[in-house]
This record gives C-alpha cells, structure tokens and sequence, in this order.
C-alpha cells in the first residue's frame, strides 16, 4: 500500500502510517506540502468537504484492486479539550450541519434512511430480550419503561444528518482557529436531538444547558430534554448490550451505573 502511494504522489513523498485499528490512513509529507490519505472513505467526504465541515479534499484516485484513495489537507492544529467544548462555536458548527440540505440529500442518494425512535425503541427492546435482560435488573426494566413513556415527544421530529459520535477527539481546531469535525463513519440520519444531547450530557454543566441550546438555535423546554434524555438512555442501552455481548463486565457494569443515573434524572427532572 505505501509503495503504490509513493508511485502515486510521485518522487520525494514520505508516506507514514497514521495508525488506528483499520490500518487504512496515511500522511504523506514533501517539503512544506502535507496531506492526510484515507483507502476507501465514504463519497459523502466530497460534499462535506465543499461545506467545510472536514479539511478541503484535493484529490481521490482508484487503485487497482478497486480501493479509493481520498486526500485531504493535512492542516496543523489539535484536538479540542472537553472543557472546549462548551464553546459557542461548537454549538455553531453543529446547527451548521444539521440544516444543510446538501449533507441530507447525499446521505440520502447514498442509501441512508431516516432511523425511526418506534424503530430503534423496538430493536433495542429485542436486543435486551435475547439477553435476558429485559426481565433481569430493575434499572434496565425501568430504562425500557421510560423509553416507553418518552416515545412519544420522540415522534414526528425533522430528521437531519447526525454524526453520532460527538466527543471532542473528533472536533480539530486550526492554528487559524477553523473548527472541523472529523470521522463521519457513523453518520446517521435521525433527530438532531441525537447529536447535540452527547454534547451536553459529557461536556456541559447542567446550569449552562439552556445559554448551549441558545447558541446551537433550539429552545430548553420539557420536549427537548424529554427528546435528550430518550437518545441519551437509549445510547446507554446500546452499549451495555455492545459491552455484554464482548463479555465486559466491568464496562457492562459502568453501563448500569449510567443508566441508573439516568432513569433518575428522568424521574426527577421530566416524569415527576
């Protein structure tokens, strides 16, 4: 593989492994010229790219075997801290991308569908029954029954592109102070309260939630953080389930405790 993109970029690159588990990202360095190259990234980079929400694409090429190499801008910069994350350009940058019409419509000829909360409440629900534990475990019993109870101000909401993954490993900032957010494999489309409730949950202390909602555009009322804490209790689930099925106790451990926090805070806050 780096042998072919040396031949590719021509004489006098350097290409160096840029890690992770897939193997499949390199930076390739000549000179004061940097780029960073992905095999076989999603067509959607195109589009994101051109609405400047990742590093400005400059150039894809197939390989023999059929794999497509992307290259990006490699720009000098770093990963934003959890405490940046409360910054209003965060909440910018997101508002940005969950009403581009462009990212939706590519998503969409891409063979994405709107994920549902009837949907995902009935497969979560199946989940946990096939482990056994829908009927083991007040917490998960009482996580599935306020999923019940909050479905419905889940329901008929404008579905948008999500990220899904929103920790601030994925959020670049440029020495020039550009925001990018990167690594768009788990994209999603489905209610923006998705994305922006992972924010909030990790990142923001509770007395600042409303002045975050404010930037990103959105109202704090009892439908929004019903919606939140639906995403939020149903994101847990998911993963106790991912952590039980690797046989993880500790983490389907920490998973309970989470959701038992959560199930609290639901009481307290909406269903009391």
């Amino acid at each position: 593989m780096v042998d072919w993109l040396k031949r590719v970029l021509g004489e006098g690159w350097d290409v160096i492994p840029a890690g992770g588990l897939t193997g499949d990202a390199y930076f390739a360095v000549k000179d004061d010229k940097k780029l960073f190259l992905k095999r076989n990234s999603s067509p959607f980079l195109a589009v994101l790219s051109a609405e400047g929400i990742v590093p400005k694409l400059v150039w894809t090429k197939r390989m023999e075997n059929g794999d497509v190499i992307t290259a990006q801008e490699w720009l000098e910069g770093r990963e934003l801290s959890p405490v940046e994350m409360q910054h209003h350009h965060v909440a910018e940058l997101l508002h940005k991308i969950h009403h581009s019409s462009e990212l939706l419509h590519m998503l969409m000829r891409l063979g994405k569908k709107p994920v549902s909360s009837d949907e995902s409440y009935a497969m979560i629900k199946a989940r946990l029954a096939r482990a056994n534990h829908a009927t083991n475990g007040s917490e998960i019993s009482e996580a599935l029954l306020n999923l019940e109870r909050l479905l419905p101000v889940t329901r008929n909401q404008n579905k948008v592109v999500c990220h899904g993954d929103l920790n601030h490993n994925n959020l670049l900032v440029t020495k020039e102070g550009d925001l990018f957010l990167i690594d768009w494999d788990n994209a999603i489309i489905a209610d923006p309260a998705t994305d922006y409730a992972m924010i909030l949950k990790w990142y923001i202390p509770r007395q600042d939630w409303e002045n975050w909602l404010q930037n990103y555009g959105v109202t704090m009322d009892t439908n929004t953080i019903g919606r939140m804490y639906w995403y939020l209790l149903l994101d847990a689930l998911q993963y106790l389930s991912w952590h039980e099925e690797r046989k993880e106790p500790d983490k389907v451990q920490e998973r309970v405790e989470n959701i038992k926090e959560l199930n609290a805070q639901i009481s307290t806050s909406i269903l009391s």
